[in-house]
């Protein structure tokens, strides 16, 4: 394997772990109202794909009625521990899919229960490339991976 081969490999395997070892992440969004970040449980499908539920009256799923661009990043809040920063689209979903994001989100987060019974909206977000920032490893500035 050439070394380039080995560093996406092992880039998609951090990615991955991060993916799995986290259960929230931060969810930036703009609209009319202005720049809002706010915390979000989470569950991925794929290493760029991504779902959430986000409050129905809420101000974040306003602004990404408004503007379905979306940033994220999955982190511990220490800039010690590795990270992950991305751009992506938001989706709003319904039916068959409506239902598939609670059960995927359910299994990942079982204390997202609480969430389900009240007015929300699941949503899907599509990242088209992960920025990977991991100190121990000298991973600064951070690698990219791109979707496939």
């Amino acid at each position: 394997m050439l070394s380039t081969e080995q560093d996406v490999t092992e880039t998609q395997a951090a990615v991955s772990e991060l993916l799995a070892g986290h259960k929230s992440m931060y969810l930036a969004t703009t609209g009319s109202d202005g720049p809002w970040v706010g915390g979000v449980y989470f569950a991925e499908t794929d290493p760029f794909t991504l779902v959430l539920v986000l409050e129905e009256r809420g101000r974040t799923l306003k602004a990404v009625r408004e503007n379905p661009t979306v940033a994220v990043v999955v982190a511990t809040g220490s800039p010690a521990q590795p990270w992950l920063q991305a751009r992506a689209e938001a989706t709003i979903l319904e039916g068959e899919d409506d239902a598939e994001v609670r059960r995927v989100l359910s299994a990942k987060v079982p204390e997202v229960a609480p969430f389900l019974a009240t007015p929300i909206r699941t949503v899907r977000l599509s990242v088209g490339q992960w920025r990977i920032t991991d100190i121990g490893k000298g991973w600064l500035p951070g690698r990219e991976l791109d979707r496939p």
